[in-house]
């Protein structure tokens, strides 16, 4: 039997980008974080979400290296990242990439994050609205009170239909990711089926995301600590809701990318309540991995909306 290709490290694949790319870390806010850069011009921070690491960013970092200083971060608890026992809360994290900015040298940036980067990069606004030039929020709502509605069976039999052949993004893993304990019992060693259950059931087009990519994601989230943490994005929900409650809906300009399902219900959650300048938009051919499945759109989307930021050079 032919031995398994090993997993690649972080400098390996931030070496096979073109851009000039370059793995480092970061002690901010009491936790090392783990961050890839390259590119020049105005920075960017890119902010991954759940089951997956830095590396989601592959398709898109070449070309946004060539206008901006693009920085895709594993946050506390992803991949090669300090993964703590506590601080999983959007308010803790969100001083996380705030610090950061500053140990990057800037002032401020353009910030990006997809499923729960897309959350945290939404409390990074509201609580160090200083650090953010623009926000893109990509295939996630900000979690609110209505999110401690969503119900724990399918809410049709349509759905119910849809899942059993293999489509819809029911969240089955908000309750499961709930559970302490138990769900690093079950996963440690043999979490690859739970990538390719999240890809086959979200993604429209299977083949964007590729065999290597699978294996990287399932190694990162192998081991006791990694399904711990990212559990712990979830199990702070609570938290981060009440936390949402005490903030201003956010002023700095907004745009969210939405794939053809989640449109209709990120058009209707990210509203006036979450701010004052936002708009959604949909993106045609792609499920909820956004940035894998239809790069370009997302390059251009970004580089669009960045380029309206009217803060002088030197400014904030």
């Amino acid at each position: 039997m032919t031995a398994p290709r090993p997993v690649p490290t972080d400098a390996e694949l931030a070496a096979s980008l073109e851009g000039d790319f370059v793995s480092a870390y970061a002690d901010v806010n009491g936790v090392r974080l783990h961050h890839v850069t390259g590119g020049s011009g105005a920075p960017l921070i890119l902010l991954g979400g759940w089951p997956q690491t830095w590396w989601q960013f592959r398709k898109v970092l070449p070309a946004l290296a060539r206008t901006f200083r693009v920085t895709a971060v594993d946050l506390r608890g992803m991949g090669g990242s300090d993964k703590p026992e506590s601080g999983y809360d959007k308010r803790t994290m969100a001083r996380d990439i705030h610090e950061l900015i500053r140990h990057l040298g800037h002032d401020a940036a353009f910030v990006a994050g997809h499923d729960i980067g897309a959350s945290l990069g939404y409390h990074l606004a509201a609580n160090h609205p200083e650090s953010v030039r623009r926000l893109v929020t990509i295939d996630l709502g900000v979690p609110d009170a209505s999110w401690l509605e969503i119900g724990m069976l399918p809410g049709s039999d349509e759905q119910a239909a849809a899942l059993a052949h293999g489509s819809g993004g029911y969240p089955w893993w908000f309750a499961f990711n709930q559970v302490r304990g138990l769900p690093e019992e079950l996963l440690v060693g043999r979490f690859r089926p739970v990538i390719d259950w999240l890809y086959g059931h979200m993604l429209l087009d299977q083949d964007s995301v590729e065999e290597d990519a699978r294996r990287i994601y399932a190694h990162a989230y192998d081991t006791r600590d990694a399904i711990r943490a990212g559990n712990g994005w979830y199990q702070t929900m609570r938290q981060d809701i009440t936390d949402l409650a005490s903030y201003d809906p956010v002023t700095l300009p907004v745009l969210t990318l939405a794939g053809e399902t989640s449109y209709p219900a990120l058009r209707a959650q990210m509203g006036a309540d979450k701010g004052t300048d936002i708009r959604v938009v949909e993106v045609k051919g792609s499920g909820h991995y956004v940035p894998e499945e239809q790069p370009q759109i997302v390059v251009r989307e970004l580089a669009a909306f960045f380029a309206a930021d009217s803060t002088p050079a030197g400014g904030r």
